[in-house]
């Protein structure tokens, strides 16, 4: 099977716009593929974070995904810190990147201006990491939203580099784009972030979710129940997208250009599918959360199996560059 990598850091509550731009997919490929997927503890250090609290966030980001449906039986899920050969082979290839190429990089850009106090090392070298865990397990796609789509073309150019200057090692890894549209956050302009609080979190109360929901921008032009709306520019549709049925959706759409359906209306319909789908996946993050020591235990597996993955390609990493003992 071919393979796939991908990461998630543990920076705080999962929100829909990370379960409808990642999460959800990476369900869907554990069929199809030899699924990794990491949570990434060193990336989420690169900016300002509370040590206390990184082993929770650590134990409820693996918790949240595994009750979105990421079966241990059928995919890995573990660490990165767990797997010390993440950051050995970053060392390696920080040793063939020029400095240029990571300060034109797009996401450097905008966490400099968002962490002026904080642009350290890290920040920069963030990408070359990310191309070391993706290339440790020589994965053929990476499953990422256009954000990412910068760094994973960094790390293609990382493998060609390596492999015209040691001998060929390295995939070139290609994206596999998800299906789902750019879920905004709920002031329909900016990307869905705890960071602005324009989140509607996972796992919140339900009353809570409805209260953010009820206020949330829709389509702006609308200014009346009477005056026809866009689906096309409404955030609210969009979100609805990953949670009602098409002909659901098609009503929704005629009503709301007719004027038929009200955005109070739309917003009632969608919390009622949201927490209709939602529900099963709310009840196992409760069990799991019940179940620490499985859940340990599900993490430990995972570094296991990628540690041994990581150690062979590390190996053969060492020959060539002649650092092999």
């Amino acid at each position: 099977m071919k393979r796939i990598f991908s990461g998630i850091q543990p920076t705080g509550e999962i929100h829909i716009g990370n379960y409808l731009g990642a999460i959800q997919n990476w369900v869907s490929l554990i069929d199809d593929y030899d699924c990794i997927y990491c949570i990434v503890d060193y990336h989420a250090i690169t900016i300002d974070f509370e040590s206390h609290m990184m082993k929770s966030q650590i134990m409820e980001t693996a918790i949240v995904n595994m009750g979105c449906g990421l079966d241990p039986e059928r995919c890995s899920l573990f660490v990165q810190s767990h797997v010390p050969e993440h950051t050995e082979l970053a060392w390696i290839f920080n040793c063939i990147t020029p400095i240029g190429e990571l300060e034109r990089m797009t996401q450097f850009k905008d966490k400099s201006k968002q962490h002026r106090h904080n642009i350290n090392i890290g920040l920069l070298n963030y990408p070359v990491l990310q191309a070391a865990d993706i290339l440790l397990y020589k994965a053929h796609f990476v499953p990422v939203g256009e954000d990412q789509f910068q760094h994973v073309e960094l790390t293609r150019e990382i493998a060609r580099k390596f492999n015209r200057r040691f001998g060929e090692v390295f995939p070139e890894p290609q994206v596999l784009s998800p299906n789902t549209p750019r879920i905004l956050g709920l002031d329909g302009k900016k990307k869905m972030s705890k960071s602005i609080n324009n989140y509607l979190g996972l796992t919140e109360p339900e009353d809570e979710i409805w209260e953010k929901l009820r206020k949330a921008v829709t389509d702006e032009a609308r200014k009346r129940r009477r005056d026809p709306g866009n689906p096309d520019r409404c955030n609210i549709f969009t979100i609805h997208g990953g949670f009602g049925s098409r002909e659901d959706l098609e009503a929704i759409d005629r009503g709301c250009r007719e004027a038929t359906i009200g955005c109070v209306d739309h917003k009632r319909m969608l919390y009622e599918d949201m927490m209709a789908h939602l529900t099963p996946i709310r009840n196992r993050i409760r069990e799991l959360r019940g179940n620490i020591d499985y859940v340990k235990e599900v993490l430990e597996n995972g570094a296991t199996r990628c540690k041994a993955i990581a150690v062979e390609v590390m190996d053969e990493v060492k020959a060539k560059t002649g650092l092999a003992r």
